[in-house]
């Protein structure tokens, strides 16, 4: 049984397990550095738990399929199929019971579908990892670690548990899975201060599903399971709901209205057919059920799975993989994109562009990680050999460096990197300057590293340079600065420390300038030099580095115990590198669009404040003078309600944690907005799943990024998310047109039904219930779809998005269908039923006609004709909305024409083919009947344009 006092005690030593020396880290986890023994260990299982992640309870699998076959209009359909086969009309049942059975079945896959984020944590964890018990090296399930389990850690292996880091050896770990930061991370072994920022960037700690990419190590597990830090991402995930997307809760209300009309209509004119038309209660049923077919559009379900499908497929073509279809028309209606930076709205190829040294300002050209270009002053290249002031900047940029160049191989036709991009930009410089940095590691090799952290803000690397090989390169001023700042060395090498990182803090640790090669005190009016080449780097968008130096003194304590205050102090600076991230070239484009297309943006990345700013900036996502800059501290500040307020305005968030991402997220989602998020990492997870529409980064995506998404780019660009935006916007308006285009039949499908009614049965119901379904479920389906995958109409991106408030259905929609086109269509549709009774002998008869024979199935198969018939004019008529029809491109849409060949082919089937004859009830038409279809065909085209006119001309007053 789980102790729950030893469980608090242990979490609150975890809290604080960073600061303490490593001694104490085996006594207040009560281990040893030999590992605990096996039964303790076993001991230790029963009271924590196992090491994994542990799932919320779900509603079962089967009340969750049960869901999608009772919901209203699902127990509308299985009624409507009940009916008919009491009615003894088994194709009727069938036909709508196997609709039921197709929606309900697929809707279930795609929810199902969307529940796989926590799997690719728990996929992400390793089997095994290697541990000391009993004081000999174990491989063990990584599910049975414990708390004070010690791990044994070596490069390529994963980690299986958060652990406090012992002993360290040149270890470097990817944390990118959690943190989202690209480059491996130093780690040490030394106690850490009690505040040094986030969890993740603390330098002793490791984390569950991290990687070792150099180096080895000893480590002390201190929490598994769900109380990893991974654990508590999962934790956020799970919790989070799949809300119904807007398409979805759309159709939904769609449902209701359209069930409630029609359950409302068949009742009614099941109580006026016993009134009025004295039908039996059995033929009731029947005509009742005929006037709810003919107003459920039981085709609309499967047309905009349909048309969402194709969506997804142009999405897919413009680099934008769609999981859930729902998310095709969220992507439309989408008010704000919360998007990271680096790899997204930046190419992720850091490159130094300035350079500042010794009071001069030098340009690097170039791009890109190959070390192609030069180091220009006031335009002109610099020639080797090197002066000794920029060979010094250069040289310590480059040795205090933790960043590997990769030349074009078998894998990469492009020059690559290992390690921190910014790093890797340092090494480019040196090498478009001639330096060769192999030689000078071998000059100079490391010795010892201070590795950055957050509180310092830069890092440090100490190295023993040989005096004897160094002399022969360098000036004689250079030399003889370096004897006389050389008290600590060997008989013929000395220690020298390297220091990089934010400018203001180098700069304050400084007390002289290196200025054509020596040292000079660095007055007020050189550190205001400093700081305006600094202030206006940073303006530019570009992220700046202070790089110094200083040999280190006799004073100094021995090379094991030097701390960062020993080395830290008294430097010589060297200069300023000014990077960038350039921006790619398509997103300035594609913000601007946002803009006009009123979708807000808003950055939250990882990276610092002024660089995000600078980059939102030369982007265009800021346009305003006095944006607000909020970090991940600035947020736990701040309560919801200020916090609402910051997002009103201009406002980029950085240095965020998951949880701040999350938080943003939810408090956009509680102003109303429509939410698409960003991200690759396993920290976005909780607020991808939480975003209306959430957008893994394809190349750069952890599989916990791609599985809590609903889209994923396969390009990692914005712009792609913008072009995805636009076909969204496009889906939308096309599941208008096409209910539009369904709806407008579903008149002449009633129509019959209300005349039979209301003339006391005297005349015959001019179409069958499944003469309607062969209408709703066959014939429409390809045009509808046809329209469904209509490309976007010009301007479609220069409107805001849609106003959450409006429906599908609303009253212009309803006036053209059923109002307008409807009865027209109506009125030909019965037209051509009187046209076979008159030329079949029954001239000028309007009532009492024959309800059964031959005549009676020709004249009721000439009304399914006609209706489809002017479905086709109907079908050109809803391409566009104001524009003319034909002022579109006849053949932009093939899938026009393949629609217009099915309805023809569908209907001659139905009415020449025995055995559909049988099925619905028809008989062939006379040869003539065909002319008088083709002169209904265009009807509602031309009478759709006089109202497209008449809307024109009304607008241009």
């Amino acid at each position: 049984m789980t102790d729950s006092n030893a469980i608090a005690r242990h979490r609150a030593i975890c809290a604080t397990i960073h600061t303490l020396p490593a001694a104490h880290v085996y006594s207040d986890l009560q281990t040893q550095p030999q590992g605990i023994a096996e039964g303790e260990a076993a001991a230790r299982l029963a009271r924590f738990g196992p090491n994994t992640l542990s799932e919320i309870r779900r509603t079962p699998l089967a009340v969750r399929l049960l869901a999608n076959f009772t919901h209203l209009m699902a127990l509308l359909l299985w009624a409507g199929g009940l009916i008919g086969f009491l009615a003894q009309m088994p194709q009727l049942g069938v036909a709508i019971w196997a609709v039921n059975l197709i929606n309900g079945a697929f809707s279930f896959w795609q929810e199902y579908k969307a529940e796989q984020a926590t799997a690719a944590l728990r996929r992400m964890l390793p089997s095994y990892a290697r541990v000391l018990r009993d004081g000999e090296e174990r491989r063990v399930l990584a599910e049975q670690l414990v708390p004070g389990d010690v791990l044994l850690l070596a490069e390529g292996e994963h980690v299986s548990a958060d652990a406090r880091l012992v002993q360290t050896a040149e270890l470097r770990v990817d944390q990118s899975p959690l943190t989202g930061e690209s480059y491996p991370v130093r780690k040490t072994g030394d106690a850490a201060p009690a505040s040094v920022g986030a969890r993740a960037e603390v330098p002793n700690l490791i984390f569950a599903g991290t990687s070792v990419v150099a180096g080895t190590g000893k480590a002390v597990v201190f929490a598994t399971g769900m109380e990893t830090a991974f654990g508590g991402i999962a934790q956020l995930t799970q919790t989070i709901g799949e809300a119904p997307s807007p398409l979805q809760q759309e159709l939904a209300h769609v449902t209701r209205t359209v069930t409630l009309l029609a359950v409302g209509i068949g009742l009614l004119f099941f109580a006026l057919s016993i009134a009025l038309a004295g039908v039996n209660l059995a033929d009731s049923f029947i005509f009742a059920m005929g006037m709810i077919v003919a107003f459920v559009p039981e085709g609309m379900v499967p047309t905009v799975t349909l048309a969402l499908a194709m969506g997804v497929q142009r999405m897919a073509r413009r680099h934008a993989l769609v999981k859930r279809l729902s998310a095709v028309e969220t992507l439309g209606c989408t008010t704000v994109i919360c998007t990271d930076k680096t790899g997204t709205l930046t190419q992720n190829e850091m490159t130094v562009r300035e350079l500042w040294v010794a009071g001069r300002r030098l340009t690097v050209s170039g791009g890109g990680y190959a070390p192609e270009g030069q180091i220009l002053e006031a335009d002109r290249p610099l020639r080797a050999p090197l002066d000794d002031d920029l060979g010094a900047l250069l040289r310590a940029a480059g040795l205090c460096n933790d960043a590997r160049l990769l030349p074009p191989n078998g894998d990469s036709p492009r020059w690559s990197i290992l390690g921190d991009p910014t790093e890797a930009a340092l090494l480019v410089a040196a090498g478009k300057a001639g330096l060769d940095l192999a030689e000078e590691e071998r000059r100079a090799p490391r010795v010892r590293e201070l590795p950055f952290d957050s509180r310092r803000k830069r890092m440090s690397t100490i190295h023993r340079r040989v005096l004897s090989a160094e002399f022969s390169v360098l000036s004689s001023k250079e030399r003889a600065l370096r004897v006389q700042h050389s008290k600590l060395k060997t008989q013929n090498s000395e220690l020298v420390a390297y220091v990089k990182g934010a400018p203001k803090e180098i700069l304050a640790l400084c007390a002289t300038v290196q200025i054509g090669g020596q040292p000079v005190p660095l007055t007020e009016q050189l550190r205001a030099q400093v700081a305006a080449a600094n202030d206006e780097y940073a303006r530019a968008g570009l992220r700046v580095l202070g790089v110094a130096y200083r040999s280190l003194d006799g004073a100094s304590p021995q090379l094991p115990d030097l701390k960062a205050e020993d080395v830290e102090r008294d430097l010589i600076f060297l200069g300023l590198t000014a990077l960038l991230d350039p921006p790619r070239a398509e997103v300035a484009a594609a913000v601007a669009q946002c803009h006009r297309a009123g979708i807000r943006i808003v950055m939250i990345t990882g990276d610092y404040g002024l660089t995000a700013e600078s980059i939102a900036r030369r982007i265009g996502i800021l346009r305003g003078p006095s944006p607000r800059v909020l970090t991940g501290g600035d947020l736990e500040e701040l309560d919801d309600d200020a916090l609402k307020a910051a997002l009103a305005g201009e406002v980029i968030f950085a240095r965020v944690a998951p949880e701040h991402k999350l938080r943003v997220v939810r408090a956009l989602q509680e102003l109303g907005e429509i939410v698409a998020v960003t991200g690759d990492g396993v920290n976005d997870a909780p607020a991808l799943k939480k975003a209306d529409i959430g957008v893994a980064m394809g190349l750069a995506g952890t599989d916990v990024a791609k599985e809590a998404a609903d889209m994923i780019l396969t390009d990692d660009n914005f712009a792609s998310i913008v072009s995805a935006v636009e076909e969204g916007r496009a889906v939308y308006a096309n599941i208008k047109k096409f209910i539009s285009y369904i709806f407008t039949s579903n008149a002449p499908e009633a129509v019959p039904f209300v005349l039979f009614a209301f003339s006391g049965g005297r005349i015959p119901l001019a179409l069958s219930v499944m003469q309607i379904l062969s209408i709703d479920l066959g014939t429409d389906m390809v045009p509808a779809l046809a329209l469904g995958v209509e490309p976007p109409e010009l301007g479609v991106m220069d409107r805001p998005p849609r106003d959450r408030a409006e429906h599908v259905i609303g009253r212009p929609l309803l006036f053209r269908s059923l109002l307008y086109l409807g009865l027209i269509q109506s009125l030909v549709a019965m037209l051509a039923f009187y046209f076979v009774y008159w030329t079949g002998g029954y001239w000028g008869r309007w009532l009492d006609l024959p309800a059964d024979g031959q005549l009676y199935r020709s004249a009721t198969a000439m009304t399914l004709a006609a209706v489809v018939a002017t479905q086709i004019g109907n079908l050109f008529a809803h391409r566009t909305e104001r524009v003319s029809a034909f002022r579109v491109g006849w053949g932009a849409n093939r899938l026009v024409w393949l629609g217009i060949a099915s309805e023809l082919i569908l209907v001659a089937a139905i009415v020449y083919v025995p055995f559909f004859q049988w099925v619905f009830g028809t008989a062939a038409l006379p040869a003539i009947s065909w002319l008088l279809l083709l002169a209904c065909a265009p009807t509602l085209l031309l009478a759709d344009e006089l109202r497209k006119a008449l809307l024109r001309a009304t607008n241009d007053e």
